[in-house]
């Protein structure tokens, strides 16, 4: 049996994550194991355990998660259903954010406490590197040197192998990379929220990976009779599926990341690697946003 077939998200292709670590582009994002507001424990544990399972089964090779989803319940799971862990896995996590309550989010960026933050998620997932760390947010409250430089001393003591951001401007990737190497950016961009589509040209032109959240919002756009809705019927797949296509489809350096805790839905989400949109299909999603 083929890759292609075997671990069916081979089919989104690879991009290469600081130029050595390579993984397929559509990846897992962990989240949603989480209870609701992305906090406490998950409805049902065993079946967030089976959704990582079969994400890897399928070909995943980039899961996405932070400390503060739960706080820790997420790192704890992926832990749980897959140390020890398959060779080409990246495990990519965040910190700098503390929680107060479910739907509550605070940054914190002072050096001690990401540093507190980089350990305390190597003990949790079982590590001792973490292959892609991204500042959760940047705290206006403390210099942007400081919270990088955190983040530099770790990597540079093996404990990080490369370092993203998260919810940035294109002004803000610039100055950061004056202080430390990024190799991605994980923003909210979907087809129906495009206010980044300034950061992921500049991404592209870079060649930094762009992590688009919240991958699979479509508004009013998978309407019935819409252009969404006329394309997933011409596919035979569901508006979710083109959505994560055209993603895939819009830029090589795009590496979505959609999440569930149900393994029907991620079957389903992952399907969307193999849906190939034409010339035509790109340019009239595109003009939707």
């Amino acid at each position: 049996m083929t890759e292609s077939t075997d671990r069916p998200v081979a089919a989104s292709g690879t991009f290469s994550l600081g130029g050595d670590l390579p993984v397929h582009r559509l990846g897992y994002g962990a989240m949603r194991l989480t209870g609701k507001g992305a906090w406490g424990e998950p409805a049902d544990r065993p079946e967030a355990v089976r959704v990582l399972r079969r994400a890897v089964e399928l070909g995943v090779n980039l899961i996405d998660t932070a400390d503060s989803y739960g706080p820790f319940v997420s790192e704890d799971l992926i832990a749980e259903a897959l140390h020890p862990y398959p060779a080409d896995l990246v495990i990519a996590t965040k910190g700098g954010f503390t929680r107060q309550g479910p739907g509550q989010w605070q940054p914190v960026g002072r050096p001690e406490y990401l540093r507190q933050c980089v350990e305390m998620s190597l003990r949790r997932l079982r590590l001792e590197r973490i292959d892609l760390y991204q500042l959760h947010r940047i705290d206006a409250k403390v210099p942007l040197d400081e919270q990088l430089g955190a983040l530099r001393d770790l990597r540079d003591e093996g404990k990080i192998r490369h370092i993203g951001l998260s919810e940035v401007t294109v002004e803000e990737v610039a100055a950061a990379r004056e202080h430390v190497e990024i190799v991605s950016v994980q923003n909210l961009y979907n087809l129906a929220s495009r206010k980044s589509e300034d950061v992921l040209a500049h991404c592209a032109e870079q060649g930094i990976a762009f992590i688009p959240w919240f991958p699979l919002a479509t508004g009013k756009l998978a309407g019935p009779g819409g252009v969404l809705d006329e394309a997933a019927a011409r596919h035979g797949a569901s508006p979710a599926q083109l959505a994560l296509a055209w993603l895939l489809h819009r830029s090589p350096v795009v590496l979505p990341i959609p999440g569930t805790s149900k393994v029907a839905h991620l079957e389903d989400n992952l399907a969307a690697a193999s849906v190939t949109l034409t010339g035509d299909e790109v340019g009239r999603l595109t003009a939707l946003g």
